[in-house]
């Protein structure tokens, strides 16, 4: 509950609190939150030891923190048994070469030459049997080269600029 507040922010709220509450009446303010936060865990304490004994033996082994959509979704998920077939989805994924060939295509590589290095890397993934590495794109169809700064047309010339006319 209190796991992200740091010494800093603790020593702020400390003297906020001197300066609200002042000195005197600060301690017997802390033993009356120190008090209420001990009955509501009591309460709850109890409130759980009275559904846990309402429900049964059945639900011996049954946990309130189960309760909470995120972590009941992870426990039926990732519990061990893959029925759903996530692993093979997971796996399926292969970021490395999707973030390899996006490298390559802004760094202005060719395709061949990633492929060449992917085939070194997997085995023989982009090549035939012959040795010989095959391409994705068409033969004789030339793609513009996105990298290179296409020649700026010359605009016509602007008016001058008249601020009376504004």
């Amino acid at each position: 509950m209190f796991n992200d507040i740091g010494a800093l922010e603790l020593l702020t709220l400390g003297v906020l609190a001197v300066l609200v509450f002042g000195p005197d009446k600060l301690p017997k303010l802390i033993q009356d939150v120190t008090r209420t936060i001990r009955k509501i865990r009591e309460f709850s304490d109890s409130a759980k030891e009275d559904i846990r004994s309402e429900l049964g033996p059945q639900f011996k082994d049954f946990e309130f923190e189960d309760l909470n959509p995120k972590t009941f979704v992870r426990k039926q998920l990732m519990d061990g048994n893959d029925d759903l077939g996530l692993k093979e989805i997971r796996e399926s994924f292969d970021l490395r070469k999707d973030l390899a060939d996006v490298t390559d295509a802004v760094n202005g590589r060719t395709p061949a030459a990633s492929d060449t290095a992917n085939s070194a890397a997997n085995g023989s993934a982009g090549a035939s049997s012959d040795g010989t590495v095959s391409s994705l794109t068409k033969t004789g169809d030339t793609a513009p080269d996105l990298l290179k700064k296409t020649p700026q047309q010359t605009q016509p010339e602007r008016p001058p600029f008249d601020a009376d006319a504004t």
